[in-house]
């Protein structure tokens, strides 16, 4: 059918709706004649003085018919009412399902295509008479195929019996499923704006709120371009719309967010401000250039991010390794280049590699996030034995002539010796997350997965950003000192952050499995340290040891990783380790979370790992702190802890939901209101003034 049939097809429908008798009498054959037949139902069919009862109209599509929306869209004619009512009686406004979207040569319709009903609530006087109650109303409504419309009408009635207060009532069960497909109230205000012919709508909704295929039914004509796309993103705890717009007239309107298969909220958003700085939600039909547009910021973030990853105490220890390639090379622009790209190519390669196989596992269905690897032990162990063992080559203790862990300093191996100095920058980079890397990383969650490496990538070039400043602007390079007899000092002395991080390391590793496993495994690491000593006593006195060495290493490691415990017992450390603190806390479930709400309890939930540097350093300057407990305890703040040290799905999926790959996280749940989503650098004011001073 061509549009202007459709078009024409409607103004028929309408003018027989408006201006032919006929057409009454042609629907009064009875609810067989109709395409889309109603049947009126009550609730009760007893009812009290004071009270109300609701009233369906149950309308039965026939196959290939539909039903209009209150509002139908480009085109269509809504639903209405004429009630007759005895005295005492009054007709709330109709209440209408959820509705469905049907695009036909360029129009949209809000359309029903299966059965649904229309809720209306009566209410009666308390000075309504005890007796028969008859209701009547003549409704009228359109009903369409793909190709033809046609005006249908019905006079509905039914006699209600007004009770006395003691009377039970009985009440019909098939109402609770009508009201299930109405959509439910937001409960707070959205805003709205148009601009440029650019309709956007900001909606205040939890980020755990499951969406599915989301879209906006505006009630007000005159406002949206209905058949415009509609663009959906997230920022925090607010979704964003963005439509084509028809006009501006409009200070209030309302709404019904759909966010699923008949599930919806009923919303009303004033006139304001709304800024578009979300992230596009996945599967939303966002526009390319959205896309375009987020991949470009969320890549500045990454390379922010990873250059800022060069102060933090996780990385700074490998760094050392490159500091002592860039004084033996003492200014050679040759050697710095070459050294800069081998480093790159090295952190940019693992940085992409460890993003490849975070989006195969969640693409597999596994709930994983940014910095996955720490939280396997096995990882730490063998990251715990490489640590150690290139600060004990650092210290000199011995040489590995074939083997370069990225500290190689001849000019032969300086190439190799550098990828592998930036593979493993990458590697121990991942827990160390700032402020520029939670929207990158989060980013990755809802791009295409090419997209996705590229920001992974970008985290690798901001890393090793530093250092290709060094090498390929010559006023930085010319300020390196010249080789010396200092360099075997200064050489010894990058042995010290090395093993700090062994120190931290080893930490980490108890926390996860416990010290009783711990003491196993470090009697195995000091089986690795003793084996690289007898090695390097070998190459004084000239003896080649390598082979032999190796070997002894492999059944070292392997055998320190076979002490390891079970799933069961990390699973009692991690119980263990959520003992008495400053600011107690409960464990993290998003069931404890929806009963803190429910009951009206301020709620604050933060979720972090035992190897998140960021984490650490908040709990210890701002969460785990007497006056942020004082001020907790006063206004009965209750606290979440999720940890993530060992994986844990369901901290995974609200991670995801936030728009976070990773941890940290803090939310404030205020009573009543939606959550607000911490930085993720704290302050003991920072978290005092959600209380004290709520916004």
């Amino acid at each position: 059918m061509t549009f202007d049939f459709r078009i024409f097809s409607i103004m028929l429908a309408f003018a027989a709706l408006v201006f032919a008798p006929a057409a009454e009498a042609q629907n009064r054959l009875g609810n067989t004649e109709l395409n889309v037949p109603a049947t009126l139902m009550a609730e009760s069919q007893q009812v009290k003085p004071g009270q109300s009862v609701t009233l369906a109209f149950v309308m039965e599509p026939k196959p290939t018919w539909h039903g209009y929306w209150e509002n139908p869209g480009d085109a269509g004619i809504g639903m209405s009412f004429d009630w007759n009512l005895p005295a005492g009686v009054t007709a709330g406004n109709p209440q209408f399902p959820v509705p469905d979207t049907l695009l036909i040569s360029s129009i949209m319709n809000y359309v029903y295509k299966g059965d649904y009903a229309v809720l209306v609530n009566l209410v009666l006087s308390d000075k309504v008479r005890p007796g028969p109650l008859p209701i009547s109303v003549k409704s009228e409504w359109l009903s369409c195929t793909d190709e033809i419309c046609v005006p249908e009408q019905d006079e509905l009635s039914i006699t209600l019996q007004v009770v006395g207060n003691d009377t039970p009532l009985v009440l019909d069960k098939r109402f609770n499923g009508f009201r299930a497909a109405l959509a439910r109230p937001l409960g707070s205000e959205a805003r709205f704006s148009v601009s440029n012919d650019r309709f956007r709508l900001s909606i205040p909704l939890p980020a755990n709120v499951e969406i599915d295929k989301p879209y906006f039914f505006i009630k007000e004509d005159g406002i949206v371009d209905y058949a415009a796309p509609q663009s959906f993103s997230r920022d925090g705890d607010r979704l964003i719309l963005e439509t084509g717009a028809r006009g501006d007239e409009l200070d209030t309107i309302t709404g019904i967010l759909k966010i699923g298969d008949h599930l919806g909220f009923l919303l009303t958003a004033t006139k304001g401000k709304v800024a578009m700085t979300g992230l596009p939600l996945a599967g939303d039909g966002a526009k390319t250039e959205g896309n375009a547009s987020l991949l470009f910021l969320a890549l500045g973030g990454a390379l922010l991010g990873g250059l800022l990853l060069n102060l933090m105490p996780c990385v700074f220890p490998i760094l050392s390794l490159k500091a002592i390639s860039l004084a033996k090379a003492g200014g050679n622009e040759t050697e710095v280049r070459r050294d800069a790209l081998a480093y790159t190519a090295g952190v940019v390669l693992v940085a992409t590699a460890l993003g490849a196989i975070l989006l195969g596992l969640r693409a597999s269905g596994a709930a994983v996030g940014w910095a996955f690897q720490l939280q396997d032990p096995r990882i730490i162990f063998v990251l715990l034995a490489l640590v150690t063992a290139i600060g004990l080559n650092l210290a000199g203790l011995f040489e590995l002539p074939n083997l370069n862990f990225g500290n190689k300093l001849t000019k032969k191996d300086g190439a190799a010796g550098s990828f592998w100095t930036g593979a493993l920058a990458a590697f121990v980079a991942t827990p160390c997350t700032g402020p520029f890397m939670a929207a990158a990383l989060g980013a990755t969650i809802v791009l295409p997965p090419i997209a996705a490496l590229v920001i992974f990538a970008g985290l690798g070039v901001g890393l090793a950003l530093p250092f290709l400043l060094l090498a390929f602007v010559p006023a930085i390079r010319n300020r390196l000192p010249k080789p010396g007899p200092w360099l075997d000092s200064f050489r010894k002395a990058m042995a010290v952050p090395m093993f700090l991080t062994s120190i931290g390391l080893i930490w980490l590793l108890g926390r996860q499995i416990g010290t009783d496993a711990l003491g196993l495994s470090l009697i195995f690491l000091l089986t690795v340290s003793l084996i690289l000593w007898w090695f390097g006593g070998g190459q004084i006195k000239g003896l080649s040891r390598g082979a032999l060495t190796s070997a002894a290493m492999v059944v070292a490691i392997l055998g320190g990783i076979i002490a390891l415990p079970g799933e069961e017992a990390m699973n009692s450390q991690k119980l263990a380790n959520t003992s008495a603190a400053t600011l107690p806390s409960e464990a993290f479930s998003e069931t404890r979370l929806s009963e803190l709400r429910a009951s009206g309890q301020p709620v604050f939930a933060y979720f972090t790992a035992d190897w998140c540097i960021t984490c650490k350093a908040n709990e210890a300057a701002a969460i785990q702190r007497t006056e942020t407990a004082d001020v907790f305890a006063a206004a009965n703040v209750t606290v979440l802890m999720g940890d993530w040290t060992r994986p844990d799905p369901e901290i995974s999926r609200f991670l995801e939901k936030h728009g976070r790959a990773g941890v940290p996280l803090y939310l404030y749940y205020a009573p009543g209101k939606e959550p607000v989503i911490l930085p993720q650098i704290l302050t003991v004011a920072t978290l005092t003034d959600l209380v004290t001073n709520p916004v």
